[in-house]
């Protein structure tokens, strides 16, 4: 089978809340969004804050076909879906993945529950694009285009969350955030979702010591253990992500010191940030 580009591109990768000004202006301060380009198909991944300024790209692309991926729900990985103007045209159709939930909620009662006075003015219905809404249990291998394998896994996050692997044109591309690491004892979803991959994004919001000190069940990992778990699985590109607002571009900039000293070629994300597995 034919395949074309592979790319991925940042426009988001602040964890928790957004953190604009002029202290992050250079890794950015939006929260989750990852644009994912498969040949001329089109997944988007989380719907932070990032996502909005990825709509107003979008709109020059009309109509569109796309799938969204969630990691999960909470809102910094959501709030952004109000903001997006492609949902807006009827000329594009998206379908909406999540599978954290478990049977116990659809993604379509929590994004329309997200959007319900007096929490929000206007319902999901104000979307004027075709609408599907796709619920999966992480662990489950997805097929949303000709050429593309979706595999996933269930991550250790309050409320669930799920990790995400993209394999096509013989590359691959994984995206693991919002999880928390047991010290000592490596995830064993993690690992096996991401072995071998080409390209891994992880949730790197605090450092070791951070974590130990203030952050045990909160749902979040460290760099260290990025790269702990990228050597083991033996990937080829680690991006640092999800960053903590409270890390300034100074701190940030000290941390992918240490990140490169560790694993050498590792990067932190930053937005605009362009890759190609």
């Amino acid at each position: 089978m034919q395949t074309g580009n592979f790319l991925v591109r940042f426009w988001g990768v602040r964890g928790s809340i957004a953190a604009p000004g002029p202290a992050t202006a250079r890794y950015g301060g939006n929260t989750s969004s990852i644009e994912v380009r498969c040949g001329d198909r089109l997944i988007l991944l989380d719907a932070g804050t990032g996502l909005r300024y990825l709509g107003i790209r979008l709109l020059a692309e009309t109509p569109l076909e796309a799938d969204l991926f969630f990691t999960h729900t909470h809102f910094d990985h959501v709030c952004g879906l109000p903001f997006f103007k492609p949902f807006f045209q009827p000329q594009n159709g998206f379908r909406l993945w999540a599978g954290h939930l478990a049977g116990g909620m659809t993604l379509q009662r929590v994004l329309r529950e997200f959007m319900m006075a007096p929490l929000f003015p206007v319902p999901p219905e104000v979307f004027r694009a075709r609408m599907e809404y796709r619920d999966f249990r992480a662990g489950d291998t997805l097929a949303p285009a000709p050429g593309i394998v979706v595999r996933t896994a269930p991550l250790n996050h309050p409320d669930g969350a799920t990790g995400y692997r993209i394999e096509y044109g013989g590359k691959s591309v994984c995206y693991i955030t919002d999880t928390e690491h047991v010290p000592g004892t490596p995830d064993r979803n993690v690992l096996a979702l991401i072995a071998g991959a080409d390209i891994c994004i992880y949730d790197s919001m605090y450092t070791d010591e951070e974590y130990a000190q203030s952050y045990v069940g909160w749902g979040h990992s460290t760099w260290q253990e990025a790269v702990r778990l990228a050597k083991a699985a033996g990937v080829r590109q680690l991006v640092v992500f999800h960053h903590d607002p409270d890390h300034d571009d100074e701190r940030l900039d000290a941390i992918a010191r240490e990140v490169e000293a560790a694993l050498p070629g590792a990067l932190l994300a930053r937005e605009g940030l362009v890759l190609s597995p």
